[in-house]
């Protein structure tokens, strides 16, 4: 394992612990499963990047990703999902979430800016109303069509 990559992943309790040295710069936040990385969450994650000085991705638990995506996910475990995501350059935190929803660790990463993927409307975005109450804005980012995990992995089972 790369030291440089590890460090990346963090806890929920980073974001308070660290509140101070984060904050004066722009932190972005988005999640999500990323159960098979692909084109369309590379391309993602770059633009949302763009947005401020700190990309900090929520990453659903294994757990979580099952309750959400059924028995047969999540493909890859969290910590290989983890140390993908963190390997990126432009992904400056990691952090596992095992809730449904990121809404907890919103509160606790205070990001200036909430992204989803463009198929989100920002009245649904969880965590958006938090944000825009504490200064921040919510925003989509187109969603790359004919990339999905989903696609990729019914690919795969293609007999």
């Amino acid at each position: 394992m790369n030291i440089h990559t590890e460090h990346k992943i963090v806890s929920q309790d980073f974001f308070e612990e660290n509140a101070l040295n984060l904050h004066p710069q722009k932190i972005v936040f988005t999640n999500g499963c990323f159960d098979v990385l692909h084109f369309g969450h590379v391309y993602y994650l770059q633009q949302a990047r763009q947005l401020g000085d700190l990309l900090v991705v929520g990453l659903n638990s294994d757990a979580s990703v099952k309750r959400l995506k059924g028995d047969s996910r999540p493909i890859n475990g969290e910590k290989e999902r983890a140390y993908v995501l963190a390997a990126l350059a432009f992904v400056d935190y990691v952090v596992v979430f095992e809730e449904d929803t990121p809404e907890k660790i919103i509160k606790k990463v205070k990001p200036d800016v909430l992204v989803k993927g463009g198929d989100y409307e920002i009245s649904n975005i969880v965590g958006a109303d938090f944000v825009q109450q504490n200064g921040g804005i919510v925003t989509t980012i187109p969603f790359v069509e004919g990339f999905s995990s989903t696609q990729i992995i019914e690919k795969l089972n293609i007999k």
